[in-house]
């Protein structure tokens, strides 16, 4: 019989499950449990330090016990809600100035082209940039080490470029027409993230703001939209949250503050412990409490953008115009752990001012959950508002008395079905893979001097995606073997069309050039357009139940 030696880490496994049993004892003690819920805690705990010893020394087998107990807390944390979430150390800080809303960086945004790093935009403001690299440069090594034709992902983009400021990178640039790679030291610098992709007047009164996530700076973002409009001479405004995943709700309650009038109730928080159960109100003068509102909403808003599109609809301040939301109404505390791991725990439930609860039903089948937005879309929800069926046990009333739902998510006033028409499976092909995105890198680069002197209204107006171009694209398209398709070709002709002029406008302006022409064929944006009667006879009204208008 061998002699079994313990390891290093099996000495420090008792230790550091000892400490964590402390630690459990420890938020038992501040936050009162009975003294039934500690003994519990500390005969769980115990078993998982006696099974983790067993599996260290004795399975047949080497294992990474960290990596077990990751996937542990992983199986743990489903079991609780479909929200509630483990996020390992090496992703936490990626995750968290995704809402921070900046990061350390290089300052460019890229894409990942025929294995290659690809620089679509360099950042405003940032080092790239005044450096001078320009869209279409094609990073081939990073310190180096060669980053192209290696099966890079946007996770190993990430890690090699991103970084301390005042740290350097040096990267080696391919550019077309140069025959030797150009080097640049880039000093890494706080680069900015927007949440607010766009914000632009679409005639003389209304204005038009999209949203694309809540982040820490989306509250100033949206004072500055609403001041910058407002000095054109808005009197309407549409807010865009369609495909909003959430994010801060503190951004979400003070953006509605801005809208709402003193002491409207903008959303409530009902938690276990006392101290997570807290209501919201407005209770500042807003910038906008006045002007006519439309809020813009689809399967894809979620969250934060369900806790403004309640406080708009249930306060009878404006209209919500789309399809019924996601129905994410569970609050998650971030809670940073000692090795820079991140738990996102359940603490509380989201309430509108009405008293719906925004989160949908959920049991332990969490993959029926995940797939929910599917079953709508293969029930018919997404082509006719008939299709949702409403529990009149769930029956809430308006601010001015009209009749809302509860259930889960936010179902809008007006729906607006979703546009398959133009669509087509050889279009998604064409724009989900390189083709679109090499085709318009290399137009834009090839016909730079021809948009130098367009400004974006007269490209809006004016400008023309020929057939030529598409036939150019379809020839990009069977270089990455995507195989033509005539019938669909012919079916989406003119979606295409508006897509590469949408893309190619991203491109050569911003983010506003690509909303003022995607949104022309926006089925819930062109409806929107024409209820501002409808939107004003909410917010100017008295009592609607009484006037018959639900």
């Amino acid at each position: 019989m061998s002699e079994t030696k313990n390891t290093k880490s099996q000495i420090r496994l008792p230790i550091i499950l000892a400490l964590a049993i402390s630690a459990g004892i420890w938020i038992g003690a501040t936050f009162a449990e009975p003294k039934g819920n500690q003994n519990d805690l500390r005969a769980a705990l115990y078993k998982l330090q006696e099974i983790m010893t067993y599996i260290n020394r004795d399975y047949v087998d080497s294992v990474n016990t960290n990596e077990l107990v990751e996937f542990g807390i992983t199986k743990m944390l489903e079991n609780l809600d479909p929200h509630s979430s483990y996020i390992p150390a090496r992703d936490a800080s990626l995750a968290q100035s995704q809402l921070e809303g900046e990061f350390d960086g290089i300052g460019v945004e890229f894409g990942i082209i025929r294995d290659t790093i690809y620089v679509v935009a360099p950042l405003t403001g940032g080092p790239s940039e005044a450096l001078g690299i320009q869209s279409g440069d094609q990073i081939i090594s990073v310190d180096g080490k060669n980053v192209a034709g290696i099966g890079i992902t946007n996770r190993d983009v990430f890690d090699y470029l991103r970084g301390p400021r005042g740290s350097k990178v040096l990267v080696e640039i391919k550019r077309k027409n140069q025959l030797s790679l150009i080097p640049y030291e880039i000093t890494r610098d706080k680069i900015p993230q927007y949440s607010i992709n766009a914000s632009y007047m679409i005639n003389n009164e209304i204005g038009y703001i999209k949203v694309t996530r809540f982040a820490a700076t989306t509250y100033e973002e949206f004072k500055t939209s609403l001041a910058l409009l407002q000095g054109k001479g808005m009197k309407k405004l549409i807010i865009d949250l369609q495909g909003n995943p959430g994010g801060y709700m503190g951004a979400a309650i003070n953006m509605a503050d801005e809208l709402l009038g003193d002491r409207d109730l903008i959303v409530s928080q009902v938690g276990k412990v006392s101290q997570y159960s807290q209501k919201a109100y407005a209770f500042k003068p807003g910038m906008f409490e006045e002007g006519s509102v439309i809020v813009l909403i689809n399967e894809g808003s979620a969250s934060a953008s369900e806790i403004l599109a309640g406080a708009i609809q249930d306060n009878d301040r404006g209209l919500i115009v789309g399809r019924r939301s996601f129905g994410k109404g569970l609050v998650q505390m971030p809670i940073d752990l000692s090795d820079g791991a991140e738990l996102r725990l359940t603490i509380a439930r989201y309430f509108t001012p009405s008293g719906r609860s925004i989160q949908k039903p959920y049991d332990s089948n969490y993959g029926a959950y995940e797939t929910d937005l599917l079953k709508r879309y293969e029930h018919g929800e997404f082509f006719s508002a008939d299709s949702i069926k409403f529990n009149d046990s769930l029956k809430f009333q308006t601010k001015k008395g009209r009749t809302v739902y509860g259930g889960g998510g936010i179902m809008p006033d007006y729906f607006v079905a979703l546009d398959t028409t133009m669509n087509s499976p050889y279009v998604n092909r064409l724009f989900n893979t390189d083709s679109s995105r090499e085709f318009i890198l290399d137009f834009v680069t090839k016909n730079k001097a021809d948009f130098a002197q367009m400004t974006l209204d007269k490209y809006y107006t004016d400008y023309k995606v020929s057939d030529a171009m598409l036939m150019e694209l379809v020839e990009y398209g069977k270089k990455n073997k995507v195989e033509f398709d005539a019938k669909g070709f012919n079916k989406s002709k003119e979606y295409l069309r508006v897509l590469v002029k949408a893309h190619l406008g991203r491109q050569i302006y911003d983010d506003n050039a690509f909303y003022k022409v995607i949104n022309d064929i926006n089925e819930v944006y062109v409806q929107a357009m024409n209820l501002f009667g409808e939107a004003d006879r909410i917010s100017m009204a008295t009592n609607l139940k009484v006037e018959g208008v639900e």
